[in-house]
């Protein structure tokens, strides 16, 4: 999977089409990720029997890897990902459209 959590993507299909926001987590079994206020549903729980009362929750549910791209801290622009190897031997992605490394802000906070 081409997208890690923390990447900047907007959603290009479904309901929220056209929004960007920051992936909070990627599920690469299951090819999807879960990008912050984007595909936001709606959770009724009943009460249960020790006290803990009934309540309406809003989260954000996965998904699909196909639906997103990642926009490009370069060029600002929703890009496709390609991978190249470096003269040290280590796997880097790049930009498509300005042909710019992407770097993972993960990594480069440490």
């Amino acid at each position: 999977m081409k997208i890690v959590s923390s990447d900047t993507v907007q959603i290009i299909a479904g309901k929220d089409k056209g929004k960007t926001g920051k992936v909070m987590r990627a599920l690469p079994k299951t090819d999807q990720v879960v990008v912050e206020k984007v595909n936001i549903v709606t959770k009724h729980i009943k009460k249960r029997a020790d006290g803990t009362p009934g309540q309406i929750v809003k989260f954000e549910k996965p998904i699909n890897v196909s639906n997103v791209k990642i926009v490009c801290p370069n060029c600002k622009k929703p890009a496709r990902v390609g991978y190249r190897i470096l003269e040290n031997g280590k796997k880097a992605r790049f930009c498509k459209k300005c042909n710019e490394g992407i770097i993972n802000p993960k990594i480069s906070k440490k």
